[in-house]
């Protein structure tokens, strides 16, 4: 905005009934290091405050409510919501009360919701990405081998135990390779924990340590997910070869 200490500010608000009301501040100081992230708060005195916003008598205008569990918000806004709504004004019979989550308050909320969203997709990408490769060595394996499962397949094997061998080393494979990357993941983390790495966020001059958590959920839930898509790509090269005629098979040894 281009101001400077000395300039002339006019702020203007509305008051819990309605009217507007607007009162000349002089800028007494710029502050670098309590400023957001956006460099967009401004702080006044508490008499000022009562003045623009011509509260009386201590008057309350916000409670903020901060929870001890987190994972309690939804529950904790929807019991709120439904309690304070009930109490309406009498003349004007619309709802004495608002009640919003830190998430519509704050522009935190859009960002962390986006960075979710490519991180969704990072993982789709990622997930087709191992679907494609699995497939690949599943194909070639079933190549390589056509001699071997020809005489397997000869010797009375049944075609269910051949779709089951390839399909448990697919299954294998997805595993070994999954726990690998998350051993090395781990490791990364660890050491980026351990250089504790400080960055700056925004216009903001407090420097931030970047301290990575190891969220074992996510960890179990990724191991899970290769292996199931390493069983669904297993699947076509397996049934390729529990299909395949012995004659035909024989003539690639």
């Amino acid at each position: 905005m281009n101001l400077k200490i000395g300039n002339d500010l006019v702020l203007v608000a509305t008051n819990k009934d309605g009217s507007v009301n607007g009162v000349t501040f002089k800028i007494s100081g710029i502050s670098e290091n309590i400023m957001g992230p956006q460099g967009k708060d401004g702080y006044i005195h508490m008499d000022d405050a009562k003045s623009l916003l011509r509260i009386e008598n201590g008057e309350i205008t916000e409670i903020a409510i901060k929870l001890n569990n987190f994972d309690r918000l939804n529950k904790t806004y929807i019991n709120l919501q439904n309690d304070l709504l009930k109490i309406k004004e009498e003349k004007i019979g619309r709802p004495v009360f608002e009640i919003h989550t830190w998430e519509a308050l704050t522009p935190f909320a859009t960002i962390a919701k986006i960075i979710t969203m490519l991180i969704m997709v990072v993982r789709i990408v990622l997930f087709i990405i191992v679907l494609v490769s699995i497939l690949n060595v599943m194909m070639m394996s079933v190549y390589e081998r056509m001699g071997e499962i020809g005489t397997i397949a000869s010797i009375g094997t049944p075609p269910s135990k051949i779709l089951t061998l390839f399909l448990t080393e697919g299954l294998f494979v997805g595993l070994f390779s999954s726990i690998a990357g998350n051993i090395m993941g781990i490791i990364i983390l660890l050491i980026i924990r351990a250089a504790k790495l400080t960055f700056t966020f925004g216009d903001a001059r407090t420097e931030l340590t970047l301290a990575p958590q190891i969220p074992t959920t996510e960890i179990l839930l990724s191991i899970i997910f290769v292996v199931v898509i390493s069983a669904i790509a297993s699947l076509q090269p397996a049934l390729k070869a529990s299909k395949m005629e012995p004659v035909e098979a024989l003539r690639h040894v």
